[in-house]
């Protein structure tokens, strides 16, 4: 089996070594590389994942559909996949990266801190979900819309990098040019 091993950064972003993942997530974690995703189905609609209980932190959050870290040497698309397969039985189609410099800082109840650089990536779904208990209680294919309403009226039932994750995006759609009809 291969150690879970994170890539730790220096404060401008640069790997500057690795660590395993258990040791580096307390209440001085050290910036380091992650990755969310966010997965689409064929009708539009985004897999929302709710964190087992017995996860260290956030345990029973609603959050996007998967997170991770590429391990030292890994391709970031490898490591989506990677993820995907094990945390949710999925098989992704199209990956595409939306949001390559998200950073965030959190600290959970129990104290212990999330500092990462964590790009942001859409993907389709190929397969069914099936997710892993350890990893994700429940899950729910949801309409965009209702997402951000609903994080908006109870930001407090998400995971907060899934909350700035979706304002940083509804930022991003809304800057984007209007396409041409016709």
């Amino acid at each position: 089996m291969t150690q879970d091993l994170v890539v730790l950064l220096d404060a401008a972003g640069r790997p500057s070594g690795h660590a395993p993942r258990e040791a580096v997530h307390d209440t001085a974690t050290p910036l380091h590389l992650a990755f969310s995703c966010y997965v689409l189905d064929d009708e539009g609609r985004v897999l929302m994942t709710r964190r087992a209980l017995t996860k260290r932190t956030w345990p029973g959050v609603w959050t996007n559909s998967f997170c991770g870290h590429p391990r030292p040497g890994e391709k970031a698309q490898d490591a989506v996949r990677r993820r995907a397969r094990d945390e949710l039985g999925l098989e992704l189609a199209e990956l595409t990266l939306l949001l390559p410099h998200f950073r965030y800082r959190a600290v959970d109840a129990s104290g212990i801190v999330e500092n990462e650089v964590c790009p942001v990536w859409f993907a389709t779904a190929r397969s069914a979900v099936r997710p892993e208990p350890a990893e994700v209680m429940d899950h729910a294919w949801v309409d965009v819309t209702d997402l951000g309403r609903s994080m908006a009226s109870t930001p407090w039932a998400f995971s907060p990098w899934s909350v700035l994750q979706v304002t940083e995006l509804a930022e991003l759609i809304a800057a984007a040019p209007a396409r041409r009809v016709g």
